[in-house]
């Protein structure tokens, strides 16, 4: 019995994540069509009353790809965290990062620039903005050990320096989606981050003895 339930468990799983897998794919289309459940249902293979056993609305499969967003890259981020020592080393694996999911998913960039959310729930729509709330927090909390780790004065207030980094990879996501795909988010992003960090973000702290 238990073996049965837990082969259906399975089953439903494998099933939610190929329905997943289809809208991510359906929103990476470079102008795509409106998507509904019955087109959702019809790209899987299923009548529309199957399909919505697994997923009631797109909200729940909207949320569920946030998810997935949020796992695949705080994960990673965590990683960074652990791996990199120096700030300049950390905010550039960071924001790197991001980019590079990004451009290997640009179905899941329409999801995070809000333009497959219209007429969506605000639940939706908040939860995108939270997921950019803990990657600001993570940059600040970067930023501001700098100078108890490394001696580094940051050249603007923390929540400005750690704002505007945020802004740049939002601003390349939403180029990227605007392009149609066609803008890479990853694009002379080395050369950008290098004047960033030699010139706009941090400054080495001169202490007086």
């Amino acid at each position: 019995m238990e073996e049965e339930q837990l082969e259906k468990r399975n089953q439903t799983k494998a099933i939610k994540s190929e329905i997943l897998q289809v809208l991510a794919q359906m929103l990476s289309e470079p102008f795509h069509e409106h998507i509904t459940t019955a087109r959702l249902a019809k790209e899987v293979g299923m009548p529309e009353i199957t399909f919505l056993q697994y997923f009631s609305n797109k909200a729940s499969m909207y949320e569920s790809l946030i998810k997935f967003i949020e796992e695949s890259l705080f994960t990673r981020i965590n990683i960074i965290m652990k791996a990199q020592r120096s700030t300049l080393a950390r905010c550039e694996h960071l924001l790197t990062l991001i980019l590079v999911f990004a451009e290997q998913n640009p179905g899941l960039c329409r999801i995070l620039t809000g333009e497959a959310l219209v007429g969506e729930s605000l639940e939706v729509y908040s939860r995108v903005t939270r997921f950019f709330d803990r990657i600001e927090v993570q940059i600040k909390q970067v930023l501001r050990e700098s100078e108890l780790r490394e001696g580094i004065e940051i050249a603007l207030p923390i929540a400005a320096a750690a704002s505007m980094l945020l802004a740049i990879i939002e601003g390349r996501i939403l180029q990227f989606v605007r392009s149609g795909f066609e803008r890479s988010p990853t694009h002379e992003w080395s050369v950008q981050w290098d004047h960033l960090a030699k010139h706009l973000v941090l400054n080495h702290r001169r202490f007086m003895l």
